[in-house]
């Protein structure tokens, strides 16, 4: 097989040629390369166990393991994204960047499809890199001196609909005391470029301001990211492997199968310090 990448528009890039069991180096580093440049990479047709999914991840870096989500059984390294025929509510249903809420965010998670239903069920991707360079210059000077406050507590704590609304996916409840403060602007640490570091599920305000006051901006920038220009829609198939970059990328699981079972393992990866952008 011949490894080949193809660019999927302003986010992420469609890998073929490649078993993720038997990853060479020198695919490796071209894998790593293409991951810094493109912030998501998508793959199908693999037949890759939970232990070789842990490895293929341990192949990237060290292992971050949810405090929020179900384990699956006898690999608690490997969280459950599950929803099952009479479930409405599905997880990672709205616009959000995972662990934002950490002082340290993770690097980005490996989601593999184990079962997809029939029909829907895609995942919509945004660059939080190209939505920065399509902004105005006067914003992008206003932003670069914003610092942003995110939390854990609001979606995942005890009190959260969402959390009660997800039955047994989730739990843990307790451990629900995440807040961090991040640049609003990141140098990404891989790329180099501007990334917006905010989204709707965890961002709450700007340092300094009230919610009141953040609300107008942060609902702009939420909306800009969000145009279909800056995004991209990934379709399952049994096999498929999505492995997007947190620091650059937003994602949004599209809730349009009821009645049919859809079921995911996701590997989340370490991260490192976030630093602000500046020119």
């Amino acid at each position: 097989m011949t490894l080949s990448i193809q660019r999927n528009g302003a986010v992420g890039a469609l890998v073929s040629g490649v078993d993720l069991r038997a990853l060479s180096q020198s695919d490796l580093h071209t894998l790593r390369d293409a991951f810094a440049e493109h912030g998501a990479l998508f793959f199908h047709g693999q037949q890759l166990t939970p232990e070789q999914h842990i490895v293929l991840a341990e192949s990237w870096g060290d292992i971050n393991v949810n405090r929020f989500f179900r384990a699956v059984p006898e690999h608690p390294r490997i969280a459950e994204v599950r929803k099952e025929p009479d479930q409405t509510v599905n997880i990672g249903g709205g616009w959000h960047t995972d662990h934002s809420y950490d002082q340290i965010p993770a690097l980005g998670s490996m989601l593999y499809a184990r079962e997809v239903p029939a029909f829907g069920g895609d995942t919509l991707f945004a660059s939080t890199c190209a939505a920065y360079d399509s902004l105005s210059d006067g914003l992008k000077r206003t932003l670069l001196g914003l610092r942003a406050v995110h939390s854990s507590r609001h979606v995942f704590g005890a009190q959260s609909a969402y959390v009660q609304s997800a039955g047994d996916r989730l739990g843990n409840a307790d451990a629900a005391s995440q807040d961090a403060v991040h640049p609003v602007v990141i140098r990404h640490p891989l790329s180099g470029r501007p990334s917006l570091y905010v989204n709707p599920a965890f961002t709450l305000q700007f340092e300094g301001w009230t919610p009141m006051e953040s609300a107008p901006l942060l609902e702009m920038l939420y909306r800009h990211i969000a145009r279909p220009e800056h995004t991209w829609r990934f379709h399952w198939q049994p096999g498929s492997l999505a492995f997007w970059d947190n620091r650059a990328t937003w994602h949004l699981a599209v809730n349009d199968y009821h009645g049919e079972r859809r079921l995911m393992h996701r590997i989340t990866l370490e991260g490192g310090p976030l630093e602000a952008y500046s020119h």
